[in-house]
C-alpha cells in the first residue's frame, strides 16, 4: 500500500474533502457532541479542545501512513460550509486494508452528502493508496451509516458484540474488495 505525502483535496460534484484544520474544531465539536451523533462515533472527547488536539495530532500523518487516522473535513463546494468529516486509517496488522469512518452534521444529513463523500474516500483508497480492501464499522442500530456503506458498494461481512464492563455494544463490519469494484 502507498502513502500519499502530496495529498490534494478530493473534489466531488457538491463537496470538497480537505485535511481537517484546528479552526474546524468548534464546528466538528458542535455536531459530534450531539447525543444522537456521539453515541454512534468513536471519539472519546468531543469538546473543542479535544477535537483540536485530535486534528493537530493527525496533521503530521499522511494518508496511508501506519499509526492512526487522517481526518478530512467535508465542505460544500458552493458555500464552503463544513457539513461533516470523514477519516481513513490503515488497519493495524492487516496489509492492504484501509478503514474509513464518517460523520455528518445532523443539519446536513439526508442530502446524500455522506454517500458522496464516502464514495470519494473509497475511490481514493483504492486508486491513490492502492488498498485491496476498504472497511467500515458501524453500530448495528445505526441504519443511516449502514445504508451509506451499502450505497458505496460495501457488503456486510460480520456482526459482532463488544463488552465494556456491563455494557454490550453490537456492531457490524462492511467491506469492499478491490476485485469487487466496477471498472
Amino acid at each position: 500500500m502507498r502513502v500519499d505525502t502530496e495529498f490534494e483535496p478530493l473534489v466531488t460534484e457538491r463537496l470538497l474533502l480537505r485535511r481537517s484544520r484546528p479552526e474546524d474544531a468548534e464546528t466538528i465539536s458542535a455536531y459530534r457532541s450531539d447525543p444522537e451523533v456521539h453515541r454512534h462515533q468513536g471519539w472519546e472527547r468531543t469538546d473543542p479542545e479535544g477535537v483540536r488536539a485530535q486534528i493537530e495530532e493527525m496533521a503530521g500523518r499522511a494518508p496511508g501512513e501506519p499509526g492512526g487516522w487522517v481526518q478530512l473535513s467535508v465542505t460544500e463546494r458552493e458555500t464552503g460550509r463544513l457539513v461533516g468529516d470523514v477519516g481513513l486509517s490503515p488497519a493495524e496488522g492487516e496489509a492492504g486494508v484501509i478503514k474509513v469512518g464518517y460523520t455528518m452534521a445532523p443539519a446536513f444529513q439526508g442530502r446524500g452528502y455522506a454517500t458522496e463523500a464516502v464514495g470519494a474516500l473509497v475511490a481514493y483508497a483504492f486508486e491513490r493508496l492502492g488498498a485491496d480492501v476498504v472497511r467500515a464499522y458501524a453500530s448495528a442500530d445505526n441504519l443511516p451509516s449502514i445504508l451509506v456503506a451499502e450505497k458505496v458498494g460495501m457488503r456486510l461481512v460480520e456482526r459482532f458484540e463488544h463488552r465494556y464492563g456491563d455494557e454490550v455494544w453490537f456492531g457490524v463490519r462492511y467491506e469492499l474488495r478491490r476485485d469487487q469494484t466496477v471498472g
